[in-house]
């Protein structure tokens, strides 16, 4: 499947800054095809830098939460300290111990432990085969619910919610620049078509009246007027040609392959049907009531998922009000002894700290509430903005639509009086002046058209980036 698209697309487009004089002579031999949008679309959801960029946020999000589980990663710590001077052992210390963190801050360690020498300390001296230790450290006021550990995985996690609506958001923008990209080419190609066809129209007028001046029918006046009208649509040719190139190249940033950036051959054309596809395009359904699930809105899904960050960071900052008290067991035993407990043989340590005025900690905990609350109103605010602009897109399509039709209706009926003037032109009863007078109105009504029809697509896409209707592959 994925050959087959890669063949369609070298007879597409022209690979410009990287390709190779063979690729080029046959890209020549291309005939002229039509690049549909939705293709287009899918060329940029799947192959556009940016939208690859938003792709690394998820790894990025990824690797954050792979490093807060690292907290819960199990130890090794070894201490060996050893003095010798003048053939005299001083003393020879080793500690050694196997620690692995637990999810509510208790803590699991095992050790090993010995010392030799003529100068150790008192507190040191243990059996001449080491000394074992098995036992926990249990916090029982701070850290017990909630620690540091333990927020830095909770948050991670919502690191890559958050990752992944980010990362629809920017792929959102891409593609509806992209949408006005193709649009634009579009609009441009048509105004150049229509130039060029009016062109024609007034160079087979100018021959006309030419040739019904020399047979003395007309003044020779007329052909003055017949070929100021020649020049201004070529002049009009000329302009909208380069507003075409122009087009072509804006849409040319939005075309990758691979990595590799590519630029459209002369012979391929924008969709003429557009408006019909446009909607499955941009995977925009029908919305239930006429409004969007602003719920699941991406953007709204980011500011709630940072809501959720820093309710974790309340709950730490909470946690923090407590005293703190560290209360630790360890059975020991030499090793030799180590199938003989004698519960007896222990080390037991109590360890309690508690700031008496909490003046930093509640100073953190209002600081959170407060950013919580700045949140909170930002999350409503953004809920009734994009409800708003969705009802606001919705009423301006709906209003294109009516314009569309009107001034449709404007191009028909100057259309047909355009026809009527030209057969009154042959019956002698009227003038170069009023035939120009009319096609000049029916151009303007014409453009007018394709600039409402590119408002209409415009505000189709302005939809799409409301509700954020895209699925981007992974």
């Amino acid at each position: 499947m994925l050959e087959k698209k890669k063949n369609k697309i070298v007879q597409l487009i022209l690979v410009s800054a990287f390709a190779t004089l063979p690729s080029l002579m046959h890209s020549q031999e291309i005939q002229p095809e039509i690049l549909s949008y939705t293709e287009y679309v899918g060329y940029v959801k799947k192959y556009h830098p940016q939208v690859k960029q938003a792709n690394l946020e998820i790894s990025k999000a990824e690797a954050k939460l792979m490093t807060a589980r690292g907290a819960f990663d199990p130890k090794i710590e070894v201490d060996f300290d050893k003095k010798e001077f003048k053939d005299k052992e001083y003393y020879s210390l080793l500690n050694s111990s196997f620690k692995i963190p637990t999810w509510y801050g208790i803590e699991v360690k095992a050790g090993f432990d010995n010392s030799e020498g003529i100068y150790v300390n008192p507190q040191n001296t243990l059996p001449n085969s080491g000394l074992t230790s098995l036992g926990v450290s249990v916090p029982i006021g701070q850290g017990l619910i909630i620690n540091q550990r333990m927020a830095d995985i909770r948050t991670a996690k919502m690191l890559q919610k958050l990752s992944v609506a980010e990362r629809q958001l920017r792929a959102v923008d891409v593609v509806y620049e992209a949408s006005v990209a193709y649009f634009d080419w579009l609009k441009a190609y048509n105004e150049s078509l229509l130039y060029k066809e009016y062109l024609e129209f007034a160079e087979k007028r100018y021959k006309g009246i030419t040739r019904l001046i020399e047979l003395g029918d007309k003044p020779a006046i007329d052909s003055i007027e017949a070929g100021i009208v020649v020049k201004n649509r070529k002049l009009n040719v000329e302009q909208a040609g380069l507003k075409l190139i122009k087009a072509k190249l804006q849409l040319s940033n939005y075309l990758w392959i691979e990595g590799v950036p590519v630029e459209l051959e002369e012979t391929i054309k924008p969709d003429a049907d557009i408006k019909k596809t446009v909607q499955e395009a941009l995977n925009i359904t029908e919305l239930n009531g006429g409004i969007a699930d602003i719920d699941n809105h991406p953007k709204v899904i980011s500011l709630q998922t940072k809501i959720d960050m820093l309710n974790i960071e309340r709950k730490l900052n909470a946690n923090l009000l407590l005293p703190k008290v560290d209360l630790s067991y360890y059975y020991l035993s030499e090793p030799s002894y180590i199938d003989n407990f004698r519960f007896e043989d222990h080390k037991f340590a109590l360890n309690f700290s508690f700031p008496l005025f909490l003046r930093k900690e509640r100073g953190y905990l209002k600081l959170t509430k407060l950013k919580i609350q700045d949140a909170e109103l930002d999350l409503n605010l953004e809920r009734v903005k994009l409800k708003n602009k969705v009802i606001a897109s919705q009423n301006e399509i709906t209003n294109i639509e009516k314009q569309i039709e009107l001034t449709d209706s404007l191009v028909q009926d100057y259309t047909k009086m355009l026809d009527s003037e030209e057969r009154l032109f042959s019956f002698g009863e009227s003038s170069i002046f009023l035939i120009n007078t009319r096609e000049n109105k029916l151009v303007s009504s014409r453009i007018s058209l394709i600039d409402l029809e590119n408002k209409y697509l415009d505000s189709y896409a302005q939809l799409f980036k409301v509700i954020a209707a895209t699925n981007i592959p992974e």
